[in-house]
C-alpha cells in the first residue's frame, strides 16, 4: 500500500455535540484509547466497509484508503475521482463527547471536490491521532493552519455518501443511525441552508470558526438498495 498524495488539512465530519471541549470533563472518552483498539485487523475487511459507503456504481471504482499505524494509505486506485474510507471517532467535531470513542466506524465516500477540499482534512487529523497527539493539541495545530491558510473551505459541490449499513457512528445510534448524504460548506452557512430548523430536512450546526459546517440530508434507501426507517423526530447521527 502506499500514501495518499493529498495536501494535508483539518478534518470534519458529523453533528458536534457542542459540548466543553475539555477533555476530562462531559465525556466517557477523555483521552485517546489504546491506538490497536481504533483498527480493523484485516485490510479487506476495511475495504469492503469503506465501499459499502456509497452504490457499488459508485464504490466499485472509487479509491479505497485504510488506516494504517500512521495515517490512512492507498489500497485501491480508482478512476471515478471517489474516495472512500472508514471514519474513526476523530474525525468528529472538536467539542464531540465521542471524539475518542474506539468503536466508532464511520463509512464515507467523498465526491472529487470533497476528496480535494475535505478528505485531505481527515487524513491530516488521523495522523496526528495517531501520533499521540492530546485533542487540545489538535485544536491548537487546526487553527494555527486555518489562520496561516493551509486549511482551507470546503471547494463548491463538496459532498459525500454515508450509505452504509454496517458502520457505528455513535453510542447513541449504537449503529449506522440513517443512510444520509452529507454537503459540505464553509463555516456559517448552516443557517442559509435552513439547517436545523424545526422540521426541516436539512440537519446541521456550526462547528468553531474553523470547522467546516456540514449538512446531512437523510436518504430513503441503503447502499445496497434496501428501505430505510424514517427518521425519528430526534437526531441521532451523534457525532
Amino acid at each position: 500500500m502506499r500514501k495518499p498524495e493529498y495536501l494535508p488539512i483539518l478534518g470534519l465530519l458529523f453533528l458536534s455535540g457542542m459540548v466543553a471541549a475539555q477533555e476530562t470533563k462531559g465525556s466517557q472518552y477523555p483521552a485517546m484509547a489504546p491506538v490497536e483498539r481504533y483498527g480493523i485487523a484485516n485490510p479487506q475487511d476495511e475495504i469492503a466497509l469503506a465501499r459499502s459507503a456509497a452504490p457499488p456504481s459508485i464504490s466499485a471504482d472509487a479509491d479505497v484508503l485504510v488506516l494504517g499505524k500512521h495515517g490512512y494509505e492507498t489500497a485501491i486506485k480508482g478512476r471515478n475521482g471517489f474516495v472512500c474510507i472508514v471514519e474513526r471517532s476523530w474525525d468528529a467535531g472538536f467539542d464531540d463527547p465521542e471524539f475518542w470513542n474506539p468503536k466508532v466506524r464511520g463509512p464515507d465516500c467523498f465526491n472529487a471536490p470533497a476528496a480535494r477540499s475535505v478528505l485531505p482534512q481527515y487524513l491530516q487529523r488521523a495522523e496526528w491521532a495517531l501520533a499521540g497527539l492530546s485533542r487540545a493539541q489538535m485544536i491548537e495545530k487546526a487553527q494555527a493552519a486555518f489562520a496561516a491558510g493551509r486549511f482551507a473551505d470546503p471547494e463548491a459541490g463538496s459532498m459525500s455518501f454515508m450509505l452504509s449499513k454496517q458502520g457505528y457512528l455513535s453510542d447513541d445510534s449504537a449503529g449506522p443511525w440513517l443512510p444520509h448524504v452529507m454537503f459540505f460548506v464553509p463555516h456559517g452557512q448552516a443557517a442559509i441552508w435552513g439547517a436545523g430548523m424545526t422540521a426541516s430536512p436539512i440537519l446541521g450546526a456550526e462547528r468553531r470558526p474553523f470547522e467546516a459546517t456540514v449538512l446531512i440530508i437523510p436518504a430513503r434507501h441503503w447502499s445496497d438498495g434496501s428501505a430505510a426507517p424514517p427518521p425519528t423526530t430526534e437526531h441521532q447521527h451523534g457525532r
